[in-house]
């Protein structure tokens, strides 16, 4: 009987090594595969095949491990389940990597939306915030300047007709010719721009009041709205400036002129008392357009900068 056990015993070694054998083939290939899949990935001119590293460690001989020395089945299987761990770790980690990823892009996409809305109404003013068309040429406004409304003085209003003028003032007006191109938008505009380089301030109000609001969409928009927040700011009136400026770089942050508006606003706010505001916008100024104005006007709002006392 005793001999009989004995032979059960070293009949059922190798049948307990040949299952092992046969559970761990498979997961061997399996990490063959995947790290054939990597090699792919770091050497795309592999051809598909496996590269011996340069540096290899110098040959030692094989020394039983455990105390006592378990079975080269054993040692084998416990270092395929350490090489699954690592690889289900890297894979977990690359996951990762690609989801911080999307969800850079998608910040980066929200931010690029938000831009289009700058400038929070002005103070009392109650302009509504919208967004902004891509319209022009430029960058697009950025959203780190929370600016406060500014109250236009009730004296300041625009009124429905201009002043009297006297008999020589009325004679120069009438002398402005008003230009004939065959477009009707640019001549209203450069009409406008006659009256105001006349320095006939209130008449050049009306007339580019009137040509932004009947030609919203024409090439000239973001002159004529420019030009009539300097018309009113040349007159005296520089809350109602602030508020055409405010306009035209929130309605067309590409519109050509939206740069000067928005130096102009800045220049207004120091007009009415307000450097803090004024700061924040020559900083707006500078964040949006500060690589792509020209050298003129940044040397104006260097000189903005300094009036407001900006630190």
């Amino acid at each position: 009987m005793i001999v009989a056990v004995l032979l059960a015993g070293a009949a059922a070694a190798p049948l307990q090594a040949q299952s092992q054998s046969n559970t761990l083939a498979p997961r061997v290939e399996k990490l063959e595969k995947e790290m054939r899949a990597v090699q792919r990935k770091v050497f795309p001119g592999g051809s598909g095949q496996f590269l011996e590293p340069e540096i290899a460690p110098n040959a030692q001989p094989a020394t039983p491990s455990g105390t006592p020395a378990s079975s080269p089945v054993i040692d084998l299987t416990a270092r395929v389940s350490a090489l699954e761990a690592q690889l289900q770790t890297l894979t977990g980690q690359s996951e990762q990597n690609a989801f911080k990823l999307r969800q850079l892009d998608e910040a980066f996409v929200r931010f690029r939306g938000e831009t289009e809305t700058r400038l929070k109404a002005l103070e009392g003013a109650g302009v509504p915030v919208s967004p902004a068309p891509a319209q022009g040429t430029g960058q697009p406004p950025s959203t780190s300047l929370p600016m406060k409304p500014v109250t236009p003085p009730a004296a300041g209003k625009p009124t429905t007709a201009p002043p009297k003028l006297t008999a020589d003032r009325q004679a120069a007006l009438e002398a402005v010719a008003k230009p004939d191109t065959g477009d009707a938008g640019e001549d209203a505009y450069l009409y406008g721009f006659r009256l105001w380089e006349a320095k006939f301030y209130p008449q050049a109000q009306a007339q580019l009041k009137a040509t932004v609001d009947k030609y919203p969409k024409h090439k000239r928009w973001s002159f004529a709205q420019n030009l009539l927040g300097r018309a009113y700011l040349d007159d005296g009136k520089p809350a109602l400036a602030s508020v055409a400026f405010y306009d035209n770089y929130q309605k067309q942050p590409r519109g050509e002129r939206a740069p000067d508006s928005l130096y102009y606003l800045g220049v207004a706010l120091t007009r009415l008392k307000k450097p803090a505001d004024a700061c924040k916008v020559f900083d707006e100024f500078n964040d949006v357009y500060g690589e792509t104005a020209s050298a003129s006007l940044k040397a104006q709002v260097v000189k903005g900068r300094t009036d407001a006392k900006c630190k």
